[in-house]
């Protein structure tokens, strides 16, 4: 199977071979820190531009078809708007946590990268405990959401933060619990582990119905965790002008507008990675002709492909369902999602004790 491996592996010999270990490290550090930032910024230009597209296809118009080719410039003078335009400090605002909220929702969500394993071999960092770690680094999030909507001295930046605030803590519980659906069945926080397990089929064909049921409410507790429509109450333009980030502008209101679609490419790597086998191409069994054949298509192209599917399902949501109201969107939660995914967690653990999974 073609990998990645190759190509780090290479880079570190190079490094140790070249400049002594304190150094070498230290570059290695760099460079993974430069290629987070270029991920961040492809990833920044890609999504919005699908964003715009996938909507403009749901809504049988063009999208944007003016600057550039069927309009793919268009995000870059967009963010080139967002870096000349001047970034104001509201009257009364705490300055110190009203600048430092943007940068720590960007933080957290560089941060979140780390554990995913990108392709075979190509991981950041391959911590034991890489689920865990994944969602607990990103519940920080919501302490910059809240520190934003707060230091904005805003009504409605305070109303849209103290919403979201109460949102992400309620979701993710329930996005907790499928998590924890496939941990059962697999015995590992280890994402490297998790994927090996899939090697003969992936969790969401071999894990029957609690694997199912876990990969749907995952999706709709992680979609209501990153604020997207249908769930997304923390800025109802109708309401709260803009939630809060309604005193941002400039680079300020890009970083968050950047962490928000970063944010839904974690979490749906992570779906990809816990349901759909990561980067690990589609097999069924061991050693049949057709496993062979998957084997060709380059484990990053599956990673991505799964990934960006998952996406696309993410904002089909947004441009088919109206917003829910606030009441609607936690007794969806509390009396709905949360037994349902607990009960579901106990079918899980029989399956595993049972071993009736194939």
């Amino acid at each position: 199977m073609w990998s990645l491996q190759n190509i780090a592996d290479k880079v570190h010999d190079w490094l140790y071979l070249t400049f002594n270990p304190t150094l070498a490290m230290l570059f290695e550090f760099v460079i993974i820190g430069a290629l987070a930032i270029g991920l961040f910024a492809m990833l920044g230009l890609i999504l919005i531009y699908m964003e715009r597209k996938v909507s403009a296809w749901m809504q049988l118009r063009l999208g944007p078809n003016r600057v550039g080719p069927k309009g793919i410039f268009q995000t870059m003078a967009d963010t080139l708007k967002l870096i000349v335009k001047e970034g104001m400090t509201p009257d009364g605002a705490d300055k110190l946590l009203f600048h430092i909220a943007p940068f720590l929702v960007m933080i957290v969500a560089m941060v979140v990268l780390a554990p995913l394993m990108f392709a075979k071999g190509f991981q950041i960092w391959d911590i034991n405990i890489g689920v865990f770690f994944i969602t607990a680094v990103s519940s920080i999030s919501v302490i910059g959401v809240l520190m934003a909507g707060w230091a904005s001295n805003n009504k409605y930046s305070l109303l849209g933060a103290m919403r979201s605030g109460a949102q992400i803590v309620s979701y993710e519980l329930s996005a907790g619990l499928s998590i924890l659906a496939v941990i059962v069945l697999t015995g590992s926080l280890k994402l490297s582990d998790i994927i090996a397990s899939q090697e003969n089929g992936w969790w969401i064909f071999k894990g029957h119905l609690p694997v199912w049921i876990a990969f749907v409410i995952f999706i709709i507790a992680v979609t209501a965790e990153t604020n997207r429509a249908p769930f997304d109450l923390a800025e109802a333009e109708s309401e709260l002008t803009a939630g809060f980030h309604t005193e941002y502008s400039g680079m300020k209101f890009a970083l968050f507008f950047l962490a928000e679609y970063v944010n839904i490419f974690v979490v749906c790597a992570l779906g990809a990675t816990l349901f759909l086998g990561g980067w690990m191409p589609l097999h069924f069994g061991t050693n049949t002709q057709f496993n062979k054949v998957m084997d060709y298509i380059p484990s990053v192209v599956w990673f991505f492909g799964k990934t960006f599917f998952l996406i696309f399902v993410i904002m089909w949501f947004r441009w088919t369902f109206p917003r829910l109201r606030i009441d609607q969107l936690l007794h969806l939660e509390w009396k709905y999602l949360l037994p349902i995914s607990m009960i579901n967690l106990l079918l899980a653990t029989l399956i595993a004790i049972m071993n009736w999974h194939f």
